[in-house]
Formats: structure tokens, C-alpha cells, sequence
């Protein structure tokens, strides 16, 4: 089982992780934030993840401490629960539409976290979630899970973009995370 648990606590924020990369789309996810708790289980549905996330933090303030703190625990328990990335695919891509908005994201499970994040929002806020935290959350789930995330969003609803991201986020790396028992590490070096 290709699975991980992982836990950080600050003085701004409380974020446990619990993920199944073989698992089937479940989710229990609990942020304090509903707009990002519906991405995040849209990520776990889209991608067939079975996830657990328990966040609190400094909402009083804003967003901004939450959201990239559940980046980076959600990306430390993918890499963690890749292990030595042995016999998967390294590579995946999504194309997803969502009424008039289109999410392009290729990802490579490279041990180098970089993101390249494309979007031009229109509104400050869905709910409370603020649209400039998905760049964000892109980077820092990027950086901790050493997987390189290339994001490109067209739209005209913010809604729609963001959500079209979180779905094509987790279906690409349901492609990249994929076992296939002919590989070793998928690397000419021998390691990833």
C-alpha cells in the first residue's frame, strides 16, 4: 500500500495529512474554508485518492497561512507515500474543461519540485478562498513533493478555472503516480 501520514503544526496553522494513492476518490476533507475543501475533494475524486485532511489555522488573518500550509503537507505526504517512486509512470498530464474554462497541467514526478502557474482571475475571492492562493498552493504542493506541476487556466468564470485546475491537477498525477510493473525508476540515472 502506497499510502502516507503527515502532520505540521505552527503558531498559525494544524494540518494533518492522510493519503492513499491506491485508493478510490474518498475524501474527508476539513479546512474551515469551504470553497477549497470542495477542490480538495474534487482533487481526491478526480485523481482516485482516498483522502484525510484536518486543517485549523489563523483565518481571522486570511487564507493565505492555510492554504499554502495544506500545499505543502499534502505534497510532503505524496512524496513520502511514492517512496523510492519505483515502477510508476513519472509522467502525467490532464486536459479538463469545465463549461467555458479549460485547465492544461502536465506533471513529472522528477524529485525536483518547480511549478509554472498560467491564469489571469477576475475576482479576489470565491467564498473564502482567495483565487491568488491556487498559484500558491500550486507552488508549495510543487516544492515539498518534488514534482514539477506546469498550470495553464483559460476562462472567464473563476469557479469554473480554479475548479477545472483541481480536477486536472489530480487526474495528471493519477497518470503519474500509476504502477507499472516493467519499470524500475523511471530515470536514465537510476533515481529520482
Amino acid at each position: 500500500m502506497r499510502t502516507s501520514s503527515v502532520s505540521r503544526q505552527t503558531r498559525e496553522t494544524s494540518i494533518s495529512v492522510e493519503l492513499n494513492l491506491d485508493g478510490s476518490g474518498n475524501s474527508k476533507i476539513s479546512t474551515g474554508i469551504g470553497f477549497f475543501d470542495h477542490m480538495l475533494a474534487s482533487f481526491a475524486r478526480h485523481g482516485l485518492f482516498d483522502l484525510t485532511i484536518k486543517a485549523s489555522g489563523d483565518l481571522h488573518v486570511d487564507d493565505h497561512h492555510l492554504v499554502e500550509d495544506v500545499g505543502i503537507v499534502l505534497g510532503e505526504a505524496f512524496n513520502k507515500a511514492l517512496g523510492d517512486k519505483s515502477k510508476i509512470e513519472r509522467f502525467g498530464h490532464a486536459l479538463i474543461p469545465m463549461d467555458e474554462a479549460l485547465s492544461v497541467i502536465a506533471v513529472d514526478i522528477s524529485g525536483r519540485g518547480y511549478s509554472i502557474f498560467k491564469a489571469e482571475f477576475k475576482s479576489e475571492a470565491i467564498g473564502g478562498y482567495s483565487t491568488r492562493m491556487t498559484r500558491h498552493f500550486v507552488d508549495s504542493f510543487s516544492r515539498a513533493s518534488g514534482i514539477n506541476v506546469n498550470v495553464k487556466i483559460e476562462g472567464e468564470d473563476d469557479h469554473h478555472m480554479v475548479e477545472s485546475m483541481f480536477k486536472a491537477l489530480g487526474v495528471a498525477l493519477w497518470m503519474a503516480t500509476r504502477k507499472n510493473e516493467k519499470r524500475g525508476v523511471p530515470s536514465t540515472k537510476g533515481t529520482l
